[in-house]
């Protein structure tokens, strides 16, 4: 009897085991259960979370995107503004400008030129003159500001009629026939010029002050052997004695040299910079630096 007690006793034990065996085995799925659940949950928000920031990429990307085409935009406006205000000049073949000084200009093969940089308006239409009422046709026109109180009353009601403010210098041009679209005011640039054009400039020289005769007009002077004394840079003989008995009108001797109106012809235009009003000129031209100058196109 007592033999099955103990069985009995075993048994129930064994069975109690298996069941608290069961018990964990079933809570430790659970627990695997919930832990799977999270990781999927936390995958799950992973993924929601890199989608969200290709989709704040995508949108910084299209408003960059946006920005430069913007930026294109503009520029290309700004372009379109500046090559329309170079069209729309109304084109004459004179201006007026100033000499800045020489530069040199280099080619793609390396060849060098002497470049005159002369800095050319804006110049301003002040007058107009026709063949019916002055008879001729020209155009005056005025460049550099001038200050009204270095402005005598004429001249600023002549300035005040055509709508321009002061000018320091003026300069008349003729023209065959007066265009209908030339009126008072009308700005000139060197948008009126392109590359590859020649020009006349007219100006004028350095002035030398009182030259003598050698200077003036490159003498050789008298003898400097065979007994000659105090002769080397006299200008010898003016003239014959009682017949004609006077000095020809026209004489080439000592004088005032230099400060002469000189023109030089088919100057090549090499450049333009229509920021900075400049235009460059192969070759040189009269005068010093600060010098005004006319330009206008060569036949």
């Amino acid at each position: 009897m007592e033999n099955d007690k103990n069985k009995e006793k075993l048994e129930n034990k064994v069975e109690d085991k298996v069941e608290a065996s069961d018990e964990s085995v079933s809570s430790d799925d659970s627990k695997a259960e919930d832990k799977v659940e999270a990781s999927d949950e936390s995958v799950s928000s992973d993924d929601s979370k890199a989608e969200d920031k290709v989709e704040a990429s995508d949108e910084s990307v299209s408003s960059d995107d946006s920005k430069a085409e913007d930026k294109v935009e503009a520029s290309d406006e700004s372009r379109a503004d500046k090559n329309s205000d170079v069209s729309n000049t109304y084109k004459l073949p004179f201006i007026i400008g100033k000499k800045v000084g020489m530069t040199q200009l280099f080619s793609n093969n390396g060849d060098v030129f002497p470049a005159t940089v002369i800095e050319a308006g804006p110049c301003y239409v002040t007058q107009l003159k026709t063949a019916d009422k002055e008879g001729y046709n020209s155009v005056q026109i005025g460049f550099v500001d001038e200050k009204d109180s270095k402005t005598n009353k004429s001249l600023l009601g002549h300035y005040k009629k055509s709508g321009v403010s002061s000018k320091k210098h003026l300069k008349e041009f003729r023209l065959e026939k007066a265009d209908k679209d030339v009126e008072l005011g009308l700005e000139l640039n060197i948008g009126q010029y392109n590359v590859g054009e020649f020009l006349t400039v007219t100006g004028y020289s350095k002035g030398r002050g009182f030259a003598g005769h050698m200077k003036r007009h490159n003498f050789s002077g008298g003898r400097a052997s065979h007994g000659k004394n105090s002769v080397m840079r006299k200008a010898g003989s003016v003239g014959a004695g009682t017949d004609p008995g006077k000095v020809w009108l026209g004489t080439r001797m000592a004088g005032r040299m230099g400060n002469d109106k000189v023109s030089i012809k088919n100057l090549e235009v090499l450049r333009l910079d229509m920021e900075n009003n400049l235009i460059f000129l192969k070759g040189s031209i009269p005068g010093p630096n600060n010098n005004i100058v006319y330009l206008n196109k060569s036949n």
